[in-house]
């Protein structure tokens, strides 16, 4: 192939392997990797992993996970943090299919679940538009992992009768555009991904619009990983307990996380559960 072809085409993962006809038909998983505990990736999800000839993983995905898929699956990262992008989502798409296209096997695999702040459907609408069959593989969200290592339930009779997930992400200084009146309403549990570095005005709209001061709040930082941290605090105190923390972490809002713990200051649990009755 003319060098001057080939250099147009080269960045990894955008080059149609060969340039020729796949012999067969290829594939796309979207995979979602659970919160980071290897053991709680699905039997389903480690059994496209194993079956993988090329996996396109988020830069959350452990080490662990990835070392599931076959020694000759190609591993491409293509990692998001804030503003740093080594693949916009647009290339992303297009290396789905392009390799599919080359007749082969391909594990998109993301942390958490692909369709929870993942991208996933535009993924799949990529490989839709271009005829290729794709796959989509569930998996443990973050916020299912956070609230079960702390002992905190999203529900709970007579303190969380909804829970809702929303992004606490915007574009760079922007805040998020949510329905602050609903998420201020009592007895409901409202978490936020990606909300770390939005935690003071996100925590200063709840308060305007209603939601009590002394509001529980937790904040999970790795969520199921063995570098796990948790920050009990309340709505009130919650940006200045996220300053604390670099991330990625959940911050949960809700009466029903007076029930959580993180082994450290009973104390302040205590506290948490009289503010939140009185």
């Amino acid at each position: 192939m003319p060098q001057s072809r080939d250099r147009s085409r080269r960045r990894e993962g955008l080059v149609v392997l060969g340039g020729r006809k796949a012999a067969q038909a290829g594939a796309v998983w979207l995979v979602g990797a659970g919160p980071g505990d290897p053991e709680l990736l699905t039997i389903k999800a480690l059994k496209a992993l194993q079956a993988a000839e090329v996996v396109v993983h988020d830069g959350l995905v452990s080490d662990e996970i990835l070392a599931l898929a076959p020694a000759s699956a190609r591993r491409i990262s293509v990692a998001k943090r804030k503003s740093r992008h080594s693949y916009s989502q647009d290339e992303i798409n297009r290396m789905l299919v392009a390799f599919a296209l080359e007749g082969l096997k391909v594990v998109r695999l993301k942390g958490g679940d692909p369709f929870i702040f993942g991208r996933g459907g535009e993924e799949l609408e990529a490989c839709r538009a271009a005829g290729v069959e794709c796959h989509v593989v569930p998996g443990v969200t973050a916020a299912l992992a956070a609230s079960a290592s702390a002992g905190a339930p999203l529900t709970h009779r007579g303190s969380a009768q909804a829970v809702t997930f929303v992004t606490g992400h915007a574009r760079e200084g922007a805040e998020p555009d949510l329905d602050w009146a609903s998420l201020a309403r009592p007895n409901q549990t409202v978490v936020i991904y990606m909300g770390l570095s939005m935690a003071a005005p996100i925590a200063a709209r709840l308060l305007a619009a209603g939601r009590a001061a002394a509001t529980p709040a937790l904040i999970v930082e790795n969520a199921s990983r063995a570098d796990e941290r948790r920050v009990l605090t309340t709505l009130a105190g919650l940006a200045d307990a996220a300053a604390s923390l670099k991330g990625p972490a959940l911050l949960i809002v809700g009466e029903a996380m007076a029930l959580a713990r993180d082994g450290e200051a009973p104390a302040l649990i205590e506290t948490i559960v009289r503010e939140a009755r009185a």
